[in-house]
């Protein structure tokens, strides 16, 4: 039962994070940026609220008490600041498919940052798997005619935040909740300054609008709970898999429901990359099942 709700609680997370895009096309008519400061200071309001609730703001005195770590929250604060405004600019601007791309190239370059940082060793499938990436990638850039820089700098920045929080003992409300906080003050004045000299969004774009500027801070909190829920319930292989829903989700919305373009010179080139993630996660699963098959035998 507890792995079921695990299950469930994944498959949430990564069905919000698949159908994002709706919410970001219901603030097109405001500027990426601006939805960034929104979300950005919505989400410190709500989880300072819950961290509070939960009484864990002495964890945060221990954690702020080292400099190291204050460098290192204002490093993926910053890394997530740019992963959350390409992808929120790349919607609105009608690349859905391309930043999809992004997070299904992503677990590729984890096992790469494995290899530079952590001096794992890549078996030759996973090298294969890379390599195939790779040639995707390329053939994006030289027979669709454009560099996939969108999906590239989605992926990059999205693996070095989660090579930030390797070094973190936090878990991802306290996270996250530090990371609005070192951006929450640029925000809040970038906003008020638009008030003041331009004419911001808030309270300018209808009861609507405004309602769903404030409500980026609970669709940015919500699914991270649910999938922290489900990571203390079920294996990371699980979790491995499952992840694929939001990308998958994604694409089918930038194609069907968005009408952007996927002809097929493009889709021969995320079937390379759709082949490398394929080949990598049946050669995980297969490690896993050979290693539990071995400690059974002892």
């Amino acid at each position: 039962m507890n792995q079921l709700s695990g299950i469930w609680a994944a498959a949430g997370a990564f069905v919000i994070w698949g159908v994002m895009p709706i919410y970001w096309k219901w603030l097109a008519a405001v500027p990426a940026y601006e939805i960034l400061c929104h979300r950005m200071s919505w989400s410190l309001l709500l989880t300072l609220a819950m961290v509070f609730a939960l009484g864990r703001l002495r964890l945060f005195r221990q954690v702020l008490r080292q400099r190291r770590n204050l460098i290192t929250f204002t490093a993926s604060a910053l890394l997530l600041a740019v992963n959350w405004l390409i992808y929120i600019w790349s919607v609105n601007a009608g690349f859905i498919v391309e930043a999809s791309l992004g997070y299904f190239i992503n677990p590729l370059i984890n096992v790469l940052f494995g290899m530079l940082f952590f001096r794992e060793r890549l078996r030759p499938v996973q090298w294969l798997a890379i390599f195939l990436a790779f040639l995707g990638v390329l053939y994006l850039t030289i027979y669709y005619g454009r560099f996939p820089w969108i999906a590239l700098i989605l992926a990059f920045s999205f693996a070095t935040y989660g090579l930030l929080h390797k070094k973190s003992s936090l878990g991802a409300l306290d996270a996250l909740c530090l990371e609005t906080a070192v951006l929450f003050l640029p925000a809040l004045l970038f906003l008020i300054g638009l008030e003041l000299f331009r004419g911001g969004s808030f309270g300018h774009i209808g009861l609507s609008g405004s309602l769903l500027l404030a409500g980026t801070g609970v669709l940015t909190t919500v699914p991270l709970l649910l999938f922290g829920f489900a990571a203390g319930r079920i294996p990371l292989s699980s979790l491995g898999i499952l992840q694929y829903l939001a990308p998958s989700i994604n694409l089918l919305l930038g194609v069907f429901v968005y009408g952007e373009d996927f002809p097929l010179q493009r889709m021969v080139g995320f079937a390379l990359i759709w082949t490398a993630l394929a080949l990598y996660l049946a050669e995980n699963m297969g490690n896993r099942w050979r290693l539990k098959r071995q400690l059974l035998n002892h």
